[in-house]
């Protein structure tokens, strides 16, 4: 049976939660994910200073469709007064929960203070998200990793401070900032977290088929399931999931050759629609790499897919497929 999942005072029709990845789940990706069932998409993330001098590249980050909602939107920074200055500036955009990045391991943003690195700085992390609580109406939520590293796994702490600041749930992902996306996640921090909060709790890491799902809900007691790589280049993930909840049956929902076909180039036409023939078509190489992964041939393919320039050479060569 599929649980609806309360955020606060948004109700998912089930838990299962497309995260956001930085030149991944921009629109066209999360209607994608959406139209596979997914319960809540979240925006790659958005820098609150970029907001905050009106950075032109930034508007088309915020862009948000009537056909995906509810939306997730991730701010990122470390400075409580411009995150909570933005998110109320932007409160009226048609998105449903405000999340702040706590999990961002990339070196650009941690050597800014931002992302993972805020996991060192529990005062900093209560000052950022009561501050936000209080400037907006929707529901706050925090995206956290088990700790910045080995040696200082504080996962448990951070979302203590999170849930007395006023977050309505914690997403946790069970790496730290020093393993990137390396090695095996530890669920076992996820139950730790579950333990120690009332919020919701979501757990994230290695979800990637219908068998993951059920052992990390079975050995973390989680109230949602974050999938971000799972997704890549298999947006049915969400129906494989989805099917399990309802039936039991645990199989993996594999697309016949012409569904795959009919994915690639809907996702292309959206990239184009979205973002231009020249930018659409090249961020669309990643893709199809991701979509054709473990398929016959498929190194051959992406090499020559990485030629490819138009819409209608793209149509051309995955006919030939």
């Amino acid at each position: 049976m599929i649980r609806k999942l309360n955020i606060g005072n948004v109700v998912l029709d089930n838990p299962l939660i497309l995260a956001p990845m930085a030149g991944v789940t921009d629109l066209p990706f999360r209607l994608l994910c959406k139209e596979q069932g997914a319960g809540l998409v979240c925006m790659e993330m958005v820098s609150a200073k970029a907001i905050y001098y009106r950075n032109k590249n930034t508007e088309s980050l915020l862009e948000i469709d009537a056909g995906e909602t509810p939306v997730s939107l991730q701010l990122f920074g470390s400075d409580p007064e411009i995150i909570s200055e933005m998110a109320k500036r932007i409160e009226e955009r048609p998105f449903s929960i405000l999340d702040i990045n706590m999990g961002c391991p990339v070196p650009k943003v941690v050597n800014n203070g931002e992302g993972s690195a805020l996991m060192k700085d529990p005062r900093l992390v209560e000052e950022i998200v009561s501050k936000t609580v209080r400037a907006v109406q929707k529901p706050v939520t925090v995206k956290i990793r088990k700790g910045f590293d080995e040696d200082h796994v504080n996962a448990v702490e951070i979302a203590r401070v999170a849930e007395s600041a006023g977050a309505a749930a914690v997403a946790v992902h069970g790496r730290t900032r020093e393993q990137y996306y390396h090695g095996k996640a530890d669920w076992e921090i996820i139950r730790q977290v579950k333990e120690a909060v009332k919020i919701p709790v979501i757990g994230n890491g290695d979800v990637d088929s219908p068998d993951a799902a059920e052992r990390l809900l079975a050995e973390t007691g989680c109230d949602g399931i974050m999938i971000g790589r799972g997704a890549q280049g298999n947006p049915w993930i969400f129906r494989s999931i989805l099917h399990w909840m309802e039936t039991g049956e645990k199989t993996a929902y594999r697309p016949s050759p012409q569904e795959l076909r009919e994915m690639i180039l809907r996702h292309a036409d959206l990239l184009v629609q979205h973002k231009g023939e020249y930018t659409g078509i090249r961020e669309m190489r990643k893709h199809v790499a991701w979509y054709t992964a473990g398929y016959p041939h498929s190194s051959r393919l992406r090499a020559g897919v990485n030629q490819i320039e138009t819409l209608q050479e793209l149509r051309n060569f995955i006919q030939q497929i």
